[in-house]
């Protein structure tokens, strides 16, 4: 109860600071947008010259892109901690919330919050509504909660791999440069896995598992049979828990470790 309270409080807080300038949270909004938008674009214009993606119709990659967007929107809404290791490290701010009660990781989400990314979230839910139609996908009442779950995998896959990218500061002084390389990876999951060869299956799937926040619980609704990528599709919420909880370990003992920013 405690926690939800915070969240709505520090909420207020950034509604009010938004109103105070608008004009950067359009900015922020049209910015995601127009990046959304170019990457929709690169997707439609692969299919200008081919019919098919790795078996995939373009309908198909499309709505995968669109379910991608959904909790890529949501993990970047509350888990916008990019340059946890430069501000809360390097600078010491971890020292201030060290001196509340609250979990540390809670209040440096809190700190950082960023509503507009949703909008993503929003255009992604649109886009995989279209596509469902043009597909001619039969909604089934399970669908909703399976959807629901996967998202809710998905987010708590992201936030596991980057809680734990984050923690790294706690160990090494140098900047490691490896949040870019991953930032780049995960845009793999967009697409159909099959397309790749076996090394980079094997690391979108199981190491650092990007293909669980689209292409895979995507399939499910897709009932793509190539790989058995709709079975795979279960196991989002597992992987979405495993991951998470590496996460908040790495965190919790880097927690322990830290000494205040002179150390």
């Amino acid at each position: 109860m405690i926690y939800a309270v915070l969240f709505w409080e520090y909420l207020k807080n950034y509604a009010k600071t938004k109103l105070t300038y608008r004009a950067d949270f359009w900015i922020e909004v049209i910015s995601d947008l127009l990046f959304q938008g170019m990457n929709l674009i690169f997707i439609l214009i692969v299919f200008q010259h081919t019919a098919s993606l790795g078996g995939w119709s373009e309908a198909e990659v499309v709505f995968v892109y669109g379910f991608f967007m959904v909790p890529s929107g949501i993990f970047g809404a509350i888990f916008n901690i990019w340059n946890f290791g430069e501000r809360y490290i390097v600078k010491g701010e971890l020292d201030r919330v060290l001196t509340r009660p609250a979990h540390s990781l809670f209040q440096v989400l809190l700190e950082n919050l960023d509503p507009p990314s949703l909008i993503g979230s929003m255009v992604g839910g649109v886009i995989m509504i279209i596509c469902w139609s043009q597909l001619g996908i039969p909604f089934e009442l399970l669908d909703l909660p399976m959807l629901l779950l996967f998202i809710a995998g998905a987010v708590l896959v992201y936030a596991g791999i980057y809680t734990a990218l984050s923690a790294i500061s706690f160990y090494s002084d140098a900047p490691t440069g490896i949040m870019p390389l991953i930032y780049n990876i995960q845009n793999y999951g967009r697409y159909p896995v099959n397309i790749y060869n076996k090394v980079i299956r094997f690391l979108l799937t199981w190491l650092v598992p990007f293909a669980f926040v689209g292409v895979i619980p995507a399939s499910y609704f897709l009932e793509k049979k190539a790989d058995d990528l709709s079975k795979l599709a279960l196991l989002t919420p597992v992987m979405g828990i495993i991951f998470f909880t590496i996460g908040i370990l790495l965190w919790n003992n880097g927690v322990k470790k830290y000494r205040g920013a002179g150390s």
